[in-house]
């Protein structure tokens, strides 16, 4: 698989994404600080509503890109994202804040269009190993950016902001002169609010045959995802009593681990294996690695379950790339939008159960009880990709001529 100038482009597109939010996550509690005396409940109250409005958006915006085409979609998100990141730079209160963060969250696109765009340029058997090097890129950025993100804001605190709001313009920019259109729009595209609602586009998905086993297996993988990362950093520090220092080089090391696993090894594993026998192993290796971790004690045994845990990754991506197979050129962006809503159904709900459970946990002495949770929802998504059928691959034919192949 050659990386084409559009395939590059995602890549660019999911790190600066990743970079501009790491950069900003060490330095946010401080902005709101100094904007507010209610900074933790301002804080909760942003991230909540753009949580809430990319699960209503994501189906609209990718019923968007099916009729208007990738392109447009993606660099109105784009743009939206600086917008909000220059919002946070020069804002003096915090409502002003509320309402552009509450309009980026509509327009939170670029997981559900980037995907799409994957769907339309690369060939079904080249997929999983581009959505591994996305998964690479996403990873990457989630490293870098706290990392430069705490030196920029020991100059100045709103400095970071102002640096995620010129890579997001940049990449607008790089995205306008050099992003061709993967899929031209298609005017026959119905729109409507019953095709756009959240819950309407999630229970359609449900009720397809051969991809609503695929799209529950995708909600327990998200609900053990979300348990494991809000609870991560919590449980290393209470488990083994480290501090900041060595939970974040932990965080970082798993994090690049799990890149360059990504980006090396996940497109040949998943080529030997096929996409259905590598989304199951992949799946229930990460089971035991929650299971495991459960019941850690000791450093060493820890590390190993994090090998594991890198490993297990290619359960998620080759499982996307399998959901993307299996279905037509005409409705990638409406079925990755519903998937994005999925997601952040998730993404809303369980901070806060996950965090009720842990504390519950620490009450009875073990930490790790929450990552049982963890292990039980991804068992139940491996059975339901045991059960699922292998897939109608319905677009097999060529990429677009003019559109770059991955």
């Amino acid at each position: 698989m050659r990386r084409a100038p559009a395939l590059s482009f995602l890549l660019i597109t999911v790190f600066i994404d990743m970079l501009g939010l790491g950069l900003v996550v060490p330095i946010l509690p401080a902005l709101l600080t100094s904007v507010t005396a209610n900074a933790a409940l301002w804080s909760g109250l942003l991230g909540t509503v753009f949580g809430l409005l990319q699960f209503v958006a994501a189906p609209l915006l990718g019923r968007l890109s099916d009729r208007y085409g990738r392109r447009p979609v993606l660099l109105v998100s784009l743009g939206v994202l600086g917008v909000d990141w220059l919002a946070h730079a020069v804002t003096s209160g915090p409502w002003p804040l509320l309402i552009v963060h509450a309009l980026a969250g509509a327009c939170a696109g670029t997981n559900t269009v980037v995907n799409a765009y994957i769907g339309d340029v690369c060939r079904p058997e080249e997929r999983s190993r581009a959505y591994g090097m996305i998964g690479s890129a996403f990873g990457l950025g989630f490293v870098a950016g706290p990392l430069i993100g705490g030196l920029l804001g020991a100059v100045d605190v709103r400095l970071p902001f102002l640096v995620a709001a010129g890579l997001s313009f940049a990449n607008v920019t790089y995205g306008w002169l050099i992003l061709p259109e993967s899929r031209p729009g298609d005017g026959t595209t119905p729109l409507s609010l019953r095709l756009a609602n959240p819950f309407t586009a999630i229970a359609t998905l449900f009720r397809r045959a051969g991809l609503g086993r695929l799209a529950h297996a995708r909600l327990h993988a998200d609900l053990a995802r979300m348990i494991h990362q809000s609870t991560w950093a919590f449980f290393l520090t209470y488990r083994f009593a480290w501090g900041t220092a060595h939970v974040g080089a932990v965080i970082a090391a798993g994090a690049v681990a799990i890149a360059v696993f990504q980006a090396r090894a996940v497109g040949p594993v998943v080529r030997r294996l096929g996409e259905k026998p590598a989304a199951l192993v992949g799946t229930m290796i990460g089971a035991i690695a929650f299971l495991g971790t459960a019941f850690v004690t000791v450093a060493w045994a820890l590390y190993a379950l994090q090998v594991l845990a890198v490993v297990s990754s290619v359960g998620a991506t080759a499982a996307s790339g399998w959901i993307s197979r299996s279905i037509g050129a005409d409705e990638q962006g409406t079925v990755q939008g519903a998937l994005t809503s999925l997601s952040a159904v998730a993404e809303m709900v369980v901070p806060l159960a996950a965090g009720a459970a842990f504390t519950w946990a620490l009450t009875h002495g073990s930490p790790g009880l929450v990552y049982l949770g963890s292990a039980a929802f991804t068992v139940a998504s491996a059975l339901l990709l045991a059960t699922a059928g292998p897939g109608s691959p319905r677009d097999r034919s060529p990429a677009p001529t003019g559109s770059s192949r991955s």
